[in-house]
């Protein structure tokens, strides 16, 4: 079984995409698992950029099929912000609730219908002879006029789905891991790999 490294140290990320390639002859193992604990420096200008950046920089360091992701909030009304920025939008060491609570003082006054906004998760996927592929996908939403909601994090109090009537971290959380951007993008990705490595 080919070792498959995922540059996260989120044990629940881990989980999630362990699930999604159940069937696959790959075993999923955290980047602090192969002894890596560095942090790799996320300096692109997209969540593409910066999914590469970390997918190369750990394929240098162990040689193996590695995978790293980049995702974050897109609102329209401000231009794409906070786009990359998302987890540094109100500052180093921020909570959730500081994030949110900024985002809801940035777009104070403005109407429900132009406050649309998308979830973007850009997953790299860099194989052991180097070669790499990147999956991009979203989800479409609104920013809600306050926090909904207690079953997600980060932003998804405050993403509402209009199919749904309800928040993100309102969803049940089968449908959130269905209709997710994180989601969809590991499946697009499982597909390309399933096509890559003749796997069946």
């Amino acid at each position: 079984m080919r070792k498959f490294i995922i540059a996260t140290k989120n044990k629940g990320k881990i989980k999630e995409i362990e699930k999604i390639l159940t069937g696959l002859p790959l075993d999923v193992i955290s980047m602090e698992q192969v002894g890596i604990y560095k942090d790799i420096e996320e300096n692109g200008a997209t969540f593409e950029e910066n999914a590469l950046i970390k997918a190369q920089e750990l394929h240098k360091l162990t040689g193996e099929m590695v995978m790293a992701d980049d995702s974050g909030l897109e609102v329209d009304y401000l231009n794409g912000a906070p786009g990359v920025y998302s987890a540094r939008f109100a500052g180093e060491g921020a909570t959730d609730e500081d994030k949110n609570k900024k985002l809801l003082n940035l777009l104070e006054g403005v109407p429900f219908e132009k406050r649309k906004a998308r979830f973007v998760c850009a997953i790299a996927v860099v194989l052991p002879d180097g070669k790499s592929f990147i999956e991009k996908e979203t989800c479409e939403g609104y920013i809600a006029l306050t926090p909904q909601g207690s079953n997600g994090f980060g932003y998804d109090p405050l993403f509402y789905i209009p199919e749904y009537n309800m928040t993100m971290a309102q969803l049940d959380p089968d449908v959130k891991n269905r209709i997710s951007h994180r989601a969809k993008a590991l499946g697009a990705m499982v597909k390309k790999l399933k096509k890559i490595q003749n796997y069946t």
